[in-house]
């Protein structure tokens, strides 16, 4: 039973408390011990975004004290992982001692869905639903990770499901993190452009990897459409377990 320490984002923490639960609940049906860090704080992922790169490094310091001794990070955000793997060696380009230490924390902390298929060796979790879905491939997990088919796979596998490609799977959302404040109305029309490639899909739900993404395309959906669903992965694989009731994503 390898012990895994859960690396939960600041939107999930705060905005999508269930998304951190699934997570959880997913890893221990597969046989891993979760273990949370309550001392942990954002990655520093939005300060860096923002040019901010003092306080990024400061957040960045303190993420590394809390996880390096950590065998395996596990977090539910194909952004935030992006943060910790690529863009901390770049903070600490000038810093060599803190370079190393992010380096040597780089390898251990996976995405979810990479960590189910790629690290577990696990693709069907044992969920089952009569379920047709589409699946958002958000910008950082797809272009920055190259996770994409890992999710899709872990989808499949669900019994009664039915995996549907679509026309603009790959396109933005128009979240970006602070994108979406600073370029509010290129950000709407973005997500606007994403649920209706969606609703043209005809699946049912549109699943993603990303928090800030359901975040953004959850939120549109739930004013202007409110008959269709987004939901985190974890959501979708925990609650289709055989003792997971289904429940709407933002309850």
């Amino acid at each position: 039973m390898p012990t895994v320490s859960l690396f939960i984002p600041c939107l999930v923490d705060l905005v999508l408390p269930r998304v951190g639960e699934c997570t959880a609940t997913l890893l221990s049906h597969l046989g891993c011990k979760p273990i949370y860090h309550s001392e942990q704080t954002c990655c520093g992922l939005m300060a860096f975004n923002g040019g901010h790169r003092d306080e990024a490094r400061r957040l960045a310091r303190r993420f590394i004290r809390v996880f390096e001794h950590d065998p395996l990070i596990v977090s539910p955000s194909g952004s935030c992982v992006h943060m910790v793997k690529q863009r901390y060696a770049e903070l600490f380009a000038d810093e060599p001692a803190w370079r190393a230490r992010a380096l040597a924390l780089a390898p251990r902390v996976y995405e979810l869905s990479q960590f189910v298929v790629d690290f577990l060796g696990v693709q069907d979790v044992g969920a089952a639903d009569e379920v047709t879905v589409a699946y958002h491939e958000s910008c950082s997990t797809l272009n920055a990770l190259g996770v994409s088919a890992q999710p899709k796979a872990l989808i499949r596998a669900v019994r009664g499901a039915t995996l549907k490609e679509w026309q603009g799977a790959d396109v933005c959302c128009g979240f970006g993190g602070t994108f979406a404040n600073s370029f509010a109305p290129i950000s709407s029309a973005l997500v606007r452009q994403k649920v209706a490639f969606f609703l043209e899909s005809g699946a049912d739900l549109l699943v993603m990897c990303d928090p800030g993404c359901l975040l953004n395309i959850g939120g549109y959906l739930h004013r202007h459409h409110p008959d269709k669903q987004a939901m985190h992965l974890a959501q979708f694989l925990a609650d289709r377990l055989p003792d997971g009731p289904a429940r709407d994503a933002w309850s």
